[in-house]
């Protein structure tokens, strides 16, 4: 049983059709930016494209979507953006999206403190499904927003300009597995303890996730198309 993760498509829809093995995948999740700065109809041009891939689409925000998206995700059933999602039996996804604050005042954006409490609510809610809350269970973070001074986070001048929020959720939470994106130049994979946190970079760059639930849990590859 696998899940395919992509993140900042930016309207560049042509590499689902070569995710291999997409067709079998429980689910294909997109991360955020599905449009630059676009709102339903650019969003659902990039839906389109996905579900010819895999029919079963869920999806998120990103800092360079418009927040409406959020409602009009929602009212199609795939939002996961503030949502947990039971993915199979002890498996659950929770999901983050926007970023934290910009030089570039891009649509969707939220303080760090905000972004604190989404990811605590959201994950309490992953932990429910899950039913770690009673020792067992496994759980997929995806989020948007890099983790600060990850290496993932990196820009080519070499400031890390991710979210302290994210960086101090993953260490004291720990999921199993963490999908992140936003900063294109951090494609690459690290861990935080026992966090596996992988970014899969700009799309159209090739780079995807697949997750797998094997006997020892979840795992995850950084794979390229």
């Amino acid at each position: 049983m696998y899940w395919i993760v992509v993140g900042d498509v930016h309207e560049s829809t042509d590499a689902f059709a070569h995710i291999p093995n997409a067709a079998g995948a429980e689910a294909l999740i997109i991360s955020g930016d599905l449009t630059n700065r676009g709102g339903a109809l650019k969003a659902d041009r990039v839906l389109a494209a996905a579900r010819k891939a895999n029919p079963k689409v869920l999806a998120q925000v990103g800092n360079m979507d418009e927040p409406a998206l959020t409602a009009h995700l929602a009212e199609k059933g795939v939002n996961i953006h503030r949502e947990a999602r039971l993915l199979a039996p002890g498996v659950a996804l929770m999901g983050v999206g926007y970023s934290t604050r910009t030089p570039f005042n891009t649509p969707s954006e939220a303080d760090e403190s905000q972004m604190a409490a989404w990811l605590d609510e959201t994950h309490a809610k992953a932990l429910a499904l899950a039913g770690k809350n009673s020792g067992g269970g496994h759980v997929l973070a995806v989020i948007h927003n890099a983790p600060h001074a990850s290496g993932l986070d990196k820009l080519t001048n070499g400031m890390d300009v991710g979210s302290t929020a994210v960086r101090d959720f993953l260490e004291r939470a720990q999921p199993e597995v963490c999908v992140c994106g936003h900063i294109h130049e951090g494609m690459g994979e690290t861990r935080l303890g026992r966090s596996h946190v992988i970014n899969t970079g700009l799309f159209a760059d090739g780079g995807f996730v697949r997750v797998e639930l094997t006997d020892a849990g979840l795992t995850a590859s950084l794979e390229h198309i």
